[in-house]
């Protein structure tokens, strides 16, 4: 496939700047109840996962539209780099703070950007390896935008869905 590091660069590009912006989209709608389920409501570790997820599910939807007569396959690696990426966000965060024992807002950034790069990192190896990824990837994607929708309203009482302590 074609222009594979090229869309893979852009995206990444796309879902850092995008998730940037994302990060103040709720405040500004006048804490809108249908914006909280794309964009993050508080600081907790949760909802900042949508900072990568939404932004690069769009991204993703685009790509896969775009090269859907030349690879038919694409939009479960991307999945797999979505998945990769938005997970990605809780091991850093909960690895740097569990060493450091508080966070800052420069870690936090970095965590989001590595995260991103992690994401399409993945995606760019599977594409470029001709890996073949089952469609159970897409699912997981649809489940977890499900519990995101679901975790706004009635998020477990467990620290990743809680604010993280005031540094």
């Amino acid at each position: 496939m074609k222009n594979v590091k090229f869309y893979s660069v852009l995206g990444f590009l796309f879902v850092s700047a995008a998730g940037s912006i994302w990060h103040f989209v709720y405040g500004w709608s006048g804490s809108n109840p249908i914006v909280a389920l794309f964009f993050p409501i508080n600081e907790s570790t949760w909802e900042h996962m949508k900072l990568l997820f939404f932004p690069m599910l769009l991204y993703s939807l685009f790509w896969s539209w775009k090269y859907r007569k030349v690879k038919r396959d694409l939009l479960p690696i991307l999945c797999v780099g979505i998945l990769g990426g938005t997970f990605a966000i809780p091991v850093l965060f909960y690895t740097y703070t569990g060493i450091l024992g508080f966070h800052t807002l420069f870690l936090d950034i970095s965590v989001f950007i590595l995260s991103v790069g992690f994401a399409f990192f993945l995606s760019y190896r599977l594409i470029e390896n001709h890996r073949k990824i089952g469609r159970a990837s897409v699912i997981f994607v649809v489940l977890l935008a499900i519990f995101f929708a679901l975790f706004t309203y009635f998020p477990p009482d467990i620290p990743l869905f809680q604010n993280p302590p005031v540094s």
